[in-house]
């Protein structure tokens, strides 16, 4: 029996797969904050050589590289709600 670093599955480095996704891409990202971690889905604008940027649906999200810690494509976002009209009848 042999000692040594924890299988992780074969999964890559997330921010190697983050990178390797062309701009316009939807993704999700966890990130580590003060007290814990959050998540952040939106469509990859821009990547530099310490973080990347996400448009979310409440603005520009900058997270660096160095806080990420999972990400990957995300599917499309749900089709909008159709309002139902409720009749006086």
């Amino acid at each position: 029996m042999t000692c040594g670093p924890p299988d992780t599955g074969g999964s890559p480095d997330p921010v190697t797969v983050l990178r390797s996704l062309p701009a316009g891409t939807r993704v999700v990202v966890r990130s580590r904050i003060p007290g814990g971690f959050t998540d952040a889905i939106g469509t990859l604008h821009d990547r530099t050589d310490l973080d990347c940027t996400l448009l979310t649906r409440t603005g520009p999200a900058v997270i660096p590289w160095s806080a990420v810690v999972a990400g990957k494509p995300a599917p499309p976002p749900p089709p909008g709600r159709t309002r139902r009209v409720v009749s006086a009848d």
